[in-house]
Order: C-alpha cells, then sequence, then structure tokens
C-alpha cells in the first residue's frame, strides 16, 4: 500500500484537527452578542425570579447582557416555541419548569415536541409550594380548611391558569383531600396573588417564592407548604402531608436552548451555571425565598425532566384536565 506524502499527510492531519478546533474556538468567544432568556409567565413568579437571578450571574461571568424576556401564554407554551423555532446558537434560552413537563400530556397537539426540540442545558433549583388565603378566611389549618370546603360548597381557587405549576399543585390537593374547589384562572401567578390579596378568592397554592412576603408581613395566612419535610425559612408552618398523607408538589427550574445546540455551548453554560449555583450568595437568596439549588449535567437535567413528566402527566389524565 502507498503511503501518504507528508504533504498530504500534515493537509489530512489540519484538515481532521479544523472541526475540533471550530467548536474550541466558538465555546471560547461565546456569547458574541446579548443572550435572551425566555419566560413564560408574567414578571414577578417563580420562574421570573430564578431567571433574573441566573441571567445576571451569567451576564457577569460571560461578559454580554443576558436579558429577560416574559413571554406569557398558553402555559408558557408560546415561550417554549418560540425558543424552539430559534436559532441554535446559544443566544435564546429558555427557563423551563413544571409546566413544560405537564404540557406533554395536557395538549394533545403541539407545535413542537419539549423533550425531542428543547435541549437541557442545566438544573437550577426545585422550589416548594405553599397553601394560603387571606386572613380573613375563617380556616386556620388544614383541617379546618377541609371541612369548611366540604360544609360550605366550592371553595374559589386562584391558578396561573390550566397547566400551571400552581393548578397542578391545587389539583393533587383536590384529588387527595376530596373537596370541592372552583379554579379561577388568571394570565400567571402575579394577577391570581393580587386578586387573592385582595380577597376576590379564597385560597391558592403558590409558589413559596411569590408569596413569602407577603406571608411575613401578615398579608397572607399559610395553612402549610406542599414539600415532604417542614422548611427552615417557615419552621412552623406544617407540610400539607401530614394532613393528606402522601401529598408532595415541588416545581422545578432550568435552562433549555434550542436542539441542535453545539455541545461545547451548552457545557460551557452548565459550568458556568454550576459555579453560579455553588456561590454562597445565590445559595442564601435561593434559600431565603424557600428555594434548593439543584446542579448537575445536562443529562442530570434530561432524567428530571422525564421524572416530572410522568408524574403530572398521571394527574392530568386521572382529573381529565384540557387545556383552557
Amino acid at each position: 500500500m502507498r503511503l501518504p506524502h507528508r504533504r498530504q499527510f500534515l493537509h489530512l492531519a489540519a484538515s481532521a484537527a479544523l472541526p475540533v478546533m471550530t467548536r474550541i474556538a466558538r465555546a471560547q468567544t461565546y456569547p458574541t452578542r446579548p443572550v435572551r432568556i425566555v419566560v413564560g409567565f408574567p414578571p414577578g413568579g417563580g420562574q421570573d425570579i430564578s431567571a433574573r437571578l441566573m441571567g445576571q450571574w451569567l451576564s457577569e461571568r460571560l461578559g454580554q447582557p443576558f436579558i429577560i424576556e416574559n413571554r406569557p401564554g398558553a402555559s408558557s407554551n408560546i415561550a417554549t416555541e418560540a425558543v424552539v423555532r430559534a436559532s441554535p446558537d446559544g443566544h435564546t434560552l429558555l427557563l423551563a419548569g413544571t409546566p413544560n413537563a405537564v404540557n406533554a400530556t395536557l395538549y394533545e397537539k403541539l407545535n413542537y415536541n419539549f423533550i425531542r426540540d428543547i435541549a437541557p442545558v442545566a438544573s437550577l433549583s426545585i422550589w416548594p409550594g405553599v397553601m394560603e388565603v387571606h386572613p380573613s378566611f375563617p380556616a386556620r389549618t388544614v383541617p379546618e380548611f377541609i371541612a369548611y370546603a366540604k360544609a360550605n360548597g366550592k371553595v374559589t381557587m386562584a391558578t396561573a391558569g390550566t397547566g400551571s405549576a400552581i393548578q397542578m399543585m391545587g389539583e393533587l390537593f383536590r384529588m387527595m383531600a376530596s373537596v370541592s374547589l372552583l379554579e379561577v384562572p388568571y394570565r400567571g401567578s402575579t394577577p391570581a396573588l393580587t386578586d387573592l390579596l385582595g380577597r376576590q378568592v379564597q385560597v391558592m397554592f403558590d409558589q413559596l417564592a411569590s408569596s413569602i412576603e407577603h406571608i411575613r408581613a401578615g398579608k397572607l395566612r399559610p395553612l402549610a407548604v406542599t414539600t415532604a419535610r417542614r422548611l427552615q425559612v417557615l419552621p412552623d408552618i406544617p407540610t400539607v402531608g401530614e394532613f393528606v398523607p402522601g401529598y408532595e408538589a415541588t416545581t422545578f427550574h432550568g435552562l433549555g436552548t434550542p436542539s441542535n445546540t453545539p455541545a461545547e455551548i451548552i457545557d460551557k453554560l452548565n459550568r458556568e451555571i454550576g459555579v453560579g449555583l455553588a456561590d454562597p450568595k445565590i445559595k442564601a437568596r435561593l434559600a431565603a425565598l424557600g428555594g434548593t439549588v439543584l446542579a448537575g449535567s445536562p443529562a442530570d437535567f434530561a432524567r428530571l425532566i422525564a421524572d416530572e413528566t410522568e408524574k403530572w402527566g398521571k394527574v392530568v389524565r386521572v382529573a381529565n384536565l384540557k387545556p383552557d
């Protein structure tokens, strides 16, 4: 067999190395312009808080603005589809979460497949919910609430719309406690919370991050948290599961990007996010709102998405939920 000429050999070697060098250069220069983090809910909610916290960190670390773009509607489907259609270059990210896992079952037909069309970048955090009422509401405990609901008929429950994490936490309670709750859907948690504060609705299963300042100010009464164990941030508040055995509901937040985004860009983002989640200031900020850091690889985040999709899919099917 004839061996290649030395010049040909060097050319072949250089050609083989070129893609590797291109990938390295692409990762080193990313990002080359401002990055959008698209959030499927209005400002002020738990997802928005997570996006802004991590966006500020990434801006400082990577030297480009990470701009939060709130695109509410259709239980985050509008925001998700916008990211799916974006250029797969790492300059458009999605604040992904529990609604994406719910929508996979809730909607029979979507213009995208979340697991196929969004590449997981990194999980960020796990968030507790809180079952809360206005201080004027007669029930002060979960058993009193259940008794009131059964004696007085349907209690109005504020949600952020069908398929939202807030609605799913309430729906799970309704099923397991065998009470009637009349859902009042809103376009996001902020307007729902506003009406709870204004006594227009009677109960809400909100993300604790959105409500904790109102709780601390005495404007809302927490009946229970939705986690398996009591929270350090609200140590005297029981869990729902102490009265409704087996009840547990949390929400997750993470970042995704359009599929086919180069792996080296995803890996770079994942590394920087991991450093951020280990930073004491970010951990303290999350803890003060009741959140728990959840760092991991893109593969870890993919498994979390799959597990949550299965869990909430069961609730959607049993409750026969349909999109608005």
